[in-house]
């Protein structure tokens, strides 16, 4: 943890930025006070890629029976544009 005077992290946000970018913590200081702390955000969670497993939203999501039926002419239309 590195300590910056508010006076020069004002001067030079841009290089207080890219201490933090490159994994320091700073503490900025009013009259030798830290009034905040600015540190580098958590790295996003990666979820791994492939398959999902079989039956993720079995008992939560139902597919009724007439799935595969022809839609009605009224929703046919909105979806022709006509």
């Amino acid at each position: 943890m590195v300590t910056i005077a508010l006076e020069q992290f004002q001067r030079d946000v841009a290089d207080a930025f890219r201490r933090v970018e490159a994994g320091e913590t700073l503490v900025v200081l009013r009259d030798d006070k830290p009034i905040a702390e600015i540190k580098p955000a958590p790295e996003p969670e990666v979820k791994p890629k492939g398959r999902r497993p079989s039956g993720l939203y079995k008992g939560i999501l139902t597919v009724p029976d007439d799935i595969m039926d022809p839609l009605p002419d009224d929703i046919l239309k909105y979806f022709e544009g006509t």
